[in-house]
């Protein structure tokens, strides 16, 4: 089946003469297309949220085309065809004006989450509205993790929201994210504050030197929490000090998978690639299934222990077709302090993935680990 998700890429294929049967079209607005569309043989094809004119629609529908409506009147998009990047969902915000941000898309969206029901809508229009646009964000997802040059290495680092910038924690997680993705790994992370935004932040500086990486973080700890009014403005500055050069961004891209469950933590900025969701669930459950690489746990919380578990249960039971490492970043913290390890190691004894854990306080050791996992995976018979 063929998606066209650009007016680009639709006009390709009008131009190309090549038939409609088996093609979705996501999300145009193919009004000035209403002379085309009404002689073209439009049988076996699906328009999701377009918009057309009735003459056009008349004729989708006559030839027994599939035509979903849009949605009128949401700040969100549910039939979008690509992730959302922090230039779309920031538009409008001024870092020298820390209270624009209620005008950005990102806050808008948070806005009518919370003014229709939060987690739970009473409208059905609206959970329907959600749940295709959620669908939506994870076709675009796995069209970016399938890569043109091939699956892409994926390794996830979760980790706390609240671990301040500028704190040792922060840097080594900056450090690791860099050097693995300069070795051609494809970062990803909740997409959130704290351990998150030092997962992006290593990315961004992928082409940079260390001593950058260190400047950049010193310029951000000048915000230190999420909480604070200048976080998000300090995030631009850093991007403006140390801008992506338009070269260097298939280098440095990063994923980020963050929801509006968790508005109130605004994204971060250093992600070039945003999957962000409505449902939680489906955020978390997707965030862990698609770091086949492996995923590093930095010291966090409840929310990190949660998908420390969860990942546990798909090695446990191989649910996703790969047992993948599981790798704990701080032995102190990760046996003394939440002293989940142990008990992970007991759950996990006589199981195959036994073998993938690992506790460690060295950065080369979990960079070795991950490079060794993936070379094995590369030699496996399919």
């Amino acid at each position: 089946m063929t998606e066209i998700e650009s007016i680009e890429a639709f006009e390709r294929h009008l131009r190309g003469g090549k038939p409609f049967s088996n093609v979705v079209i996501q999300g145009l607005d193919l009004r000035h297309f209403t002379r085309e569309l009404s002689v073209a043989p439009l049988a076996g094809c699906a328009f999701m949220g377009c918009q057309l004119e009735q003459e056009a629609l008349q004729a989708a529908l006559s030839h027994g085309a599939m035509v979903f409506p849009p949605f009128m009147g949401l700040p969100y998009v549910p039939y979008r065809g690509s992730l959302y990047t922090p230039e779309e969902l920031y538009a409008g915000f001024e870092f020298a004006r820390p209270e624009s941000y209620a005008q950005t898309l990102d806050a808008r969206i948070y806005a009518h989450w919370k003014d229709h029901g939060g987690s739970n809508p009473p409208s059905i229009l609206e959970t329907l509205a959600q749940r295709l646009h959620d669908h939506a964000v994870t076709d675009a997802m796995e069209e970016l993790l399938a890569n043109e040059g091939g699956p892409r290495k994926v390794v996830a680092i979760m980790g706390g929201h609240s671990m301040l910038r500028g704190q040792p924690d922060y840097h080594s997680v900056a450090v690791l994210s860099r050097e693995l993705t300069r070795r051609g790994f494809f970062m990803v992370s909740g997409g959130g504050p704290g351990a998150m935004e030092a997962t992006h932040v290593g990315a961004w500086f992928a082409r940079r030197t260390e001593a950058e990486l260190h400047a950049g973080i010193d310029l951000l700890a000048k915000a230190p929490s999420y909480k604070d009014r200048e976080w998000l403005a300090q995030a631009f500055v850093v991007r403006e000090a140390f801008p992506l050069a338009s070269e260097d961004r298939p280098a440095c891209a990063s994923l980020g998978i963050p929801t509006w469950h968790y508005g109130h933590e605004p994204p971060n900025a250093f992600a070039t690639h945003v999957a962000k969701y409505f449902a939680n669930s489906v955020r978390e459950d997707g965030l862990l299934t698609i770091a086949r690489g492996g995923i590093v746990y930095s010291p966090g919380s409840a929310g990190t222990i949660q998908e420390v578990f969860q990942d546990a249960c798909q090695n446990h039971y191989n649910s996703v077709g790969v047992i993948s490492p599981m790798i704990f970043l701080g032995r102190e913290f990760w046996t003394h302090t939440r002293p989940v390890y142990p008990l992970l190691e007991q759950l996990a004894r006589g199981q195959d993935y036994a073998r993938y854990l690992r506790l460690t306080d060295s950065l080369e050791e979990i960079i070795q680990l991950l490079e060794d996992y993936d070379r094995a995976q590369a030699v496996r018979p399919v």
